[in-house]
């Protein structure tokens, strides 16, 4: 490997060639803080050469490179050229416009207009959108994440141009005939700053050595993203052969599936996901080792196919209204009650469920059963009693994960399952470890914490009951039978808010109870024909031994029956 290095400044490198920042590169991240850090450093420059660090590129023809290292700040740098290239403009100064525009387009020895540089990730938002002369930079792109950063850079270093231009404006001791003057001044001391930056800049003989430098620079340090390294790989092996780059094609599109959720999900934990429900369950931040040495080029399109299809699974797990249908409406909600839990150990076995279903390994009724397994367990075992694992509940889930994943046959998966099942109820909190803590879950205005728990649990009770209301579900309000309003020293708030002292109510009986006592409410109930606990229903008065008694029965039949797996 051949590497060469020297001295430059921002000025000479963009001067010396053309630059093309690859797919395997990060998508451009840098948010307000980073912009207006780099505007610092520029300003506090003005009278210094300022160093900011190394430019890593690999040489394509001559005269072009690839960028390896330092996109981040190229792209920034590129960005706040272009809002000083508009501002001169705007000045009248069109000869300064047109010199710092030679460093963000030219003609090349074909005498063809080439931008100096050229990015895929962004293309073609980051051409079109800021890098065009006399074009309007604001205009809409798509809503990536990508364009959204470059376009807050661009607004950010506009923002603070205008503050340098409007300081000289608002300046009464500069006359008004020079005050324009005045301005190009200032401008060109940025500009004159920005392009005298110095870089370490180097240059390596190939594409090959990028990939590998690549990834010796961001495993080392500050830790890279596992997507980007999966990416950086996957474009090492699967490199462009024609006009349409498939590999890339397909790696957007799973990040589309992951970044267009509607539900907070990440590219990185659903790599560690799919990897530890299919292979191996290992740290993130070791993963990528086991997953090079895996995914050699042979195998890298299957690979990158696997987890194209199981990024749509994934997705699926978080936004439970994305691709389940109607008849599916207990799965989804099963998915939703975990992600009310908060639960992030099971998701290599709720993936590979999914998985075995699509691939028809598994019936419907059977990824029904296996995912309420999951969500009773994990009402009793997390939601109820916070229990913690030491690990063995991970590796459970994972090993489970994998074992299905291998099955090729529907008997050998539904055995598996059902083995699976066996080891959640070997895990099941007791029943005195469940009433205690069940005991403790409350809801008040006051502490509405555990007010969309207290919403499940309710439901899952009419549910069993099979009471009717004369709204749905989701329109139902929670109605403390004796009032919040009236706490005392023997109806203290932990007691009003207690799951024994709550029932559902639709809008308008809500409204009819209001704060009336419990005599009250229970005659309007019952005359009403209404759904409402047995307990409610042969209570002469409501005291707080009542509701007590209450939540201990309520806990029993939550253990024995409605949660039991």
């Amino acid at each position: 490997m051949k590497i060469e290095s020297h001295d430059s400044d921002i000025e000479s490198l963009l001067d010396s060639g053309y630059f093309h920042i690859p797919r395997f590169q990060r998508p451009y991240s840098w948010e307000d803080e980073h912009v207006v850090e780099f505007w610092n450093d520029i300003i506090s420059s003005q009278s210094d050469d300022y160093f900011i660090g190394s430019m890593v590129v690999y040489k394509k023809v001559k005269q072009k490179f690839g960028v390896v290292d330092g996109q981040q700040r190229l792209t920034t740098i590129t960005i706040l050229l272009c809002v000083l290239r508009d501002q001169f403009l705007e000045l009248g100064s069109k000869d300064f416009a047109n010199g710092i525009h030679q460093l963000i387009e030219r003609k090349d020895r074909s005498n063809k207009s080439q931008y100096v540089l050229k990015t895929e990730t962004s293309f073609p938002y980051f051409q079109e959108h800021i890098q065009k002369f006399n074009e309007d930079p604001d205009a809409e792109g798509s809503s990536l994440p990508e364009e959204k950063n470059l376009l807050n850079a661009h607004k950010k270093f506009q923002g603070l141009v205008h503050s340098v231009t409007e300081a000289v404006e608002s300046d009464a001791s500069i006359p008004e005939s020079k005050k324009n003057d005045k301005k190009i001044l200032k401008l060109i001391g940025l500009r004159d700053s920005v392009l005298n930056l110095k870089v370490i800049f180097v240059t390596l003989e190939n594409e090959d050595d990028a990939y590998i430098i690549f990834e010796t620079l961001n495993t080392r340090g500050k830790d890279l993203a596992l997507t980007d390294l999966v990416k950086n790989h996957f474009s090492k092996h699967l490199k462009s052969k024609g006009d349409v780059d498939h590999a890339r094609l397909k790696w957007e599109k799973l990040l589309g599936t992951i970044h267009n959720s509607a539900e907070d999900i990440s590219a990185d934990s659903f790599i560690y996901h799919f990897w530890a429900s299919r292979y191996e369950a290992i740290p993130q931040k070791k993963l990528f080792k086991s997953f090079k040495k895996a995914v050699t080029k042979a195998l890298a399109m299957d690979y990158l196919n696997f987890l194209i299809k199981d990024s749509e699974l994934y997705r699926s797990l978080y936004e439970t209204s994305y691709g389940w249908t109607k008849n599916e409406v207990e799965v989804s909600r099963s998915l939703a009650a975990m992600q009310l839990f908060k639960l992030s150990q099971p998701i290599p076995a709720t993936l590979s469920l999914v998985r075995a279903y699509k691939d028809k390994k598994i019936k419907l009724a059977r990824l029904r059963d296996a995912l309420l397994a999951i969500e009773k367990f994990h009402f009793q075992f997390t939601a109820i009693t916070s229990s913690r694992s030491s690990g063995g509940i991970s590796a459970m889930y994972s090993s489970f994960g994998q074992r299905l994943f291998l099955c090729s046959a529907t008997k050998e998966a539904a055995d598996e399952i059902d083995a699976f099942k066996q080891k959640l109820r070997d895990r099941v909190p007791s029943l005195e470890e469940f009433t205690v803590a069940f005991k403790e879950v409350s809801y008040t205005n006051a502490n509405s914490k555990q007010r969309a728990l207290v919403r499940y649990i309710l439901r899952k009770f009419a549910e069993h009951f099979k009471f009717s209301f004369p709204s749905d579900f989701d329109d139902l309000t929670i109605e403390h039978l004796h009032p919040q309003s009236k706490t005392d020293s023997i109806w203290e708030e932990h007691v009003v808010g207690s799951i024994g002292n709550l029932i559902y109510l639709d809008g308008e009986m809500n409204v009819k109870l209001d704060s009336k006592s419990f005599e009250d409410k229970r005659k309007i109930l019952l005359d009403s024909n209404y759904s409402i606990p047995k307990a409610v229903t042969e209570a002469e008065s409501w005291t707080p031994t009542h509701v007590d008694e209450h939540v201990t029965e309520m806990a029993y039949l939550a253990h024995s029956e409605i949660w039991r797996i």
